[in-house]
């Protein structure tokens, strides 16, 4: 969301005004990530901190955003797309691989793109929760999005066979509360496992899902 002063326009060192926008807004994300999912967190964070921490100005903060819970959406987003850029490239690479093969794969990716910095899991599970309306919306869209994601997924292996036919839409619901909290309290320390282990347990959990006892199939 663009702020209330305008930036420059331009050429300047040899790049134009709007690479040096988004260097700009890199710049913000990437103090963002560094005060929001770490300390103080992005309560305890003033615009003037997130400023020098980015090496930029205050007026420069404005030129990009309104205000800080502009950079936190924008940041919430953004670890999002970072796992699902995961997810996409990995169920892409596994597309003809068996369901189990192909499920493991898929949440092999998105684990690791989720954990592989403990501030985007702080990002995505305590700090967004609470600020306002607006990013609950946010990030309740971001989770239904993930939801549309694995019905779809779900539905495409029921239509091969190798998954029962039926609407996914509840179950899958439920089971991303399961992927949230699980790999929440994992590295928050309090699951004594290692995260290929807790990779296992979702599988096992997704597949009884699709897979429910009696049911038969080609896969």
């Amino acid at each position: 969301m663009p702020g209330r002063l305008r930036a420059p326009t331009g050429r300047y060192g040899g790049r134009t005004a709007e690479e040096r926008q988004a260097e700009r807004r890199r710049r913000f994300l990437d103090a963002a990530l560094q005060l929001f999912g770490g300390t103080p967190g992005y309560r305890a964070t003033t615009v003037a901190a997130l400023s020098e921490a980015a090496g930029l100005s205050t007026r420069q903060f404005y030129e990009e955003f309104r205000t800080l819970e502009d950079v936190l959406a924008a940041l919430h987003l953004q670890v999002n797309g970072w796992a699902e850029a995961a997810v996409l490239e990995a169920a892409a690479g596994a597309a003809d691989l068996p369901l189990t093969e192909r499920v493991t794969a898929v949440f092999r990716a998105y684990a690791r793109s989720v954990t592989a910095d403990p501030r985007r899991i702080r990002i995505t599970f305590v700090e967004i929760i609470g600020v306002s309306r607006r990013l609950e919306e946010q990030r309740l869209a971001r989770r239904a999005g993930w939801v549309d994601l694995i019905c779809a997924e779900a539905d495409a292996a029921a239509a091969r066979g190798e998954a029962a036919p039926r609407d996914y839409r509840l179950a899958a619901t439920a089971f991303i509360g399961s992927v949230n909290g699980l790999l929440h309290d994992w590295s928050a320390g309090w699951v004594d496992a290692t995260l290929d282990e807790v990779v296992d347990e979702l599988v096992r959990q997704l597949l009884a899902i699709l897979r429910p006892p009696g049911w038969r199939g080609r896969g």
